[in-house]
């Protein structure tokens, strides 16, 4: 394990008495609980910043997308007045 550091953490007795509960039901101890509780909240925290960032990023590309989306209906819009107009011409 890379250099530790106590800490002095005041909790109310209340979340002392579930985690002791907890500790104990998995054979654990105290430091091992929070060392994986805090943890576990920075991988969350990540999780969040990057549904966030990603919220903006679509949020910005929103517009592109419509142009894009709306060129690509002309595009096929024109292909397939092409197509019928060949189909009617092969049926006269």
């Amino acid at each position: 394990m890379a250099e530790t550091k106590k800490i002095m953490v005041c909790v109310p007795n209340s979340l002392l008495e579930e985690v002791d509960y907890i500790v104990k039901l998995e054979k654990r101890n105290r430091s091992e609980f929070i060392r994986e509780a805090m943890k576990a909240y920075l991988r969350e925290r990540k999780k969040m910043e990057m549904r966030e960032t990603m919220k903006i990023g679509y949020k910005d590309m929103a517009t592109l997308n419509l142009v894009y989306a709306e060129m690509g209906i002309d595009i096929d819009l024109c292909c397939l007045k092409k197509y019928e107009d060949e189909l009617a011409a092969e049926c006269e």
